[in-house]
């Protein structure tokens, strides 16, 4: 009977963790392990863990010293093979995983899954202008395409997996009130997930745009026509939004995004 079933939550959740934060070790013969290493404030989700699996797992301790100082971690080994082996045709694979890992092929509990993503390798806070985001750090353009996915259709935020210039990495990000309503959903009352980062998501999530706070429109709202685009030109910029109900802004925007398309496709 197989170990993992993703379209159970916590299983989910248990799986986009390790593939973001767990190492899979192959091994010789039989010999291999799949290891989670955490700060020890984390520690609760490992035992979690523990429990959530009939199939023999240990926690340990272990003390270093890093450039900041002591650090106190805690290690989640699993050994089993015929677990590992799941693992790997589920889409975790041993060794170097950061640009080959991907979202599952089967079917599988979406918004855990995610969480367990964003859990390991992902933020959940505010800005320092009190802006409040979800985040995700990966070098995985699956896994940066699936978050974006999401986070458009859950909260409307429409956003291009793109590598950053400075370390070749994905990070995107969504803030304000998208941010509020995709922290809601991802992290629902009862969940399994780090405490802190839980904590961190109610607030998120409970956060309200000011009233001096120009909301920005979501993905979901009105998008332009092939009629409106015929008529952008005509006339001055306040011309042309008057005629269209939209902001001089948005219409400048677009007369450059068609200007720029007119000049790619000659």
């Amino acid at each position: 009977m197989p170990h993992l079933d993703l379209t159970d939550p916590a299983h989910a959740y248990f799986f986009g963790f390790a593939q973001t934060d767990g190492s899979l070790y192959a091994g010789t013969g039989r010999r291999g392990r799949l290891t989670i290493e955490l700060s020890q404030r984390d520690e609760d989700v490992l035992h979690s863990f523990t429990a959530l699996f009939t199939v023999p797992s240990r926690v340990t301790y272990r003390e270093r010293t890093t450039n900041f100082g002591p650090h106190r971690s805690v290690v989640w080994t699993l050994c089993d093979r015929t677990f590992r082996q799941e693992l790997v045709e589920l889409g975790l694979p041993t060794g170097r995983k950061s640009t080959s890992v991907a979202p599952p092929t089967t079917a599988f509990s979406v918004r855990d899954y995610l969480r367990g993503l964003v859990d390991g390798d992902g933020s959940v806070g505010f800005t320092r202008t009190g802006r409040p985001f979800v985040s995700f750090v990966t070098a995985s353009r699956p896994l940066a395409e699936f978050f974006c996915t999401q986070a458009r259709e859950i909260a409307g935020a429409c956003r291009t997996p793109s590598r950053n210039r400075r370390d070749d990495i994905y990070n995107p990000l969504v803030t304000s009130d998208p941010a509020a309503s995709l922290a809601a959903w991802l992290y629902p009352a009862g969940c399994l997930a780090l405490e802190r980062k839980r904590a961190a998501a109610a607030l998120v999530a409970a956060w309200t745009r000011p009233a001096s706070m120009r909301a920005r429109p979501l993905a979901g709202a009105r998008r332009w026509t092939a009629e409106e685009d015929a008529a952008v030109f005509n006339g001055t910029l306040r011309e042309a939004a008057a005629r269209l109900s939209r902001t001089e802004k948005a219409v400048n925007i677009r007369r450059s995004r068609l200007r720029q398309a007119s000049r790619t496709h000659r």
